[in-house]
């Protein structure tokens, strides 16, 4: 079966995978007067399955006035620049991570971790520099399609957000989890400080939802803040 350029999570709420088997995913929220709003732009070509997966739901790039980047890494900022520059959309993150984006740098790795410093060397971290037009801060609540609550969870960078739509209950932990296999935390190697990615987690069994929604792996909609609570206690550091 082919797989769809777009899934529907909850009233206007889309995961739009911009990988094989939503090992990548972006997120299009649509507000009442149908403009949208795109969490996570994936890595550089990714903009041609975002423009795709907008056309399966019925919109087009002009109907895009916002992008919102849960962290400045490649795989979630890689295509920001050239989703902005087709849809004309200003580009929103966390302040500790606008430098980052601006210079097309992924933050420093973790140096207390085995490999991180030599990943960091060889994988580089680059991608297209993009204009940050708003820096965010935790506790933001965007306008979008009724409120979107930003909840700042740094460590896998220092700017790294979740978000939670508060309307449809729909929480988009960003790379502070992942659903690869389960539940699980994300790769070491990748994160700036792998001990503070681990305790700003919990801050996600302490919010209210419904569905837990992945950058990396598919969402969960039974039961999600349960489970999320029982890795989180698991897991502990």
């Amino acid at each position: 079966m082919a797989r769809s350029p777009a899934v529907p999570l909850a009233p206007g709420v889309w995961r739009i995978p911009t990988a094989a088997r939503a090992l990548v995913n972006s997120y299009a929220l649509v507000d009442d007067d149908g403009s949208v709003t795109l969490v996570d732009c994936g890595v550089k070509r990714a903009p041609a399955r975002i423009v795709r997966g907008l056309a399966a739901i019925g919109k087009s790039p002009a109907d895009v006035v916002r992008i919102v980047l849960t962290h400045a890494h490649p795989d979630h900022a890689g295509g920001a620049a050239e989703v902005a520059r087709r849809t004309g959309a200003p580009v929103v993150a966390h302040a500790a991570d606008v430098e980052y984006a601006r210079a097309g740098q992924a933050p420093p790795r973790d140096p207390t971790v085995s490999g991180g410093r030599l990943f960091a060397r060889l994988s580089g971290g680059r991608f297209p520099a993009v204009e940050v037009a708003e820096p965010l801060a935790d506790g933001d609540l965007l306008p979008v399609a009724g409120g979107l609550r930003v909840v700042h969870t740094p460590g896998h960078s220092p700017g790294h957000v979740s978000l939670l739509h508060e309307p449809t209950r729909v929480l988009i932990t960003g790379d502070a989890l992942f659903n690869v296999a389960g539940i699980r935390w994300p790769v070491k190697v990748l994160c700036t400080d792998f001990r503070m990615t681990q305790e700003t987690a919990h801050v996600l069994g302490e919010l209210e939802y419904d569905l837990a929604a992945f950058t990396h792996g598919p969402e969960i909609a039974d039961n999600a803040r349960e489970q999320v609570r029982s890795f989180l206690r698991r897991h502990h550091p």
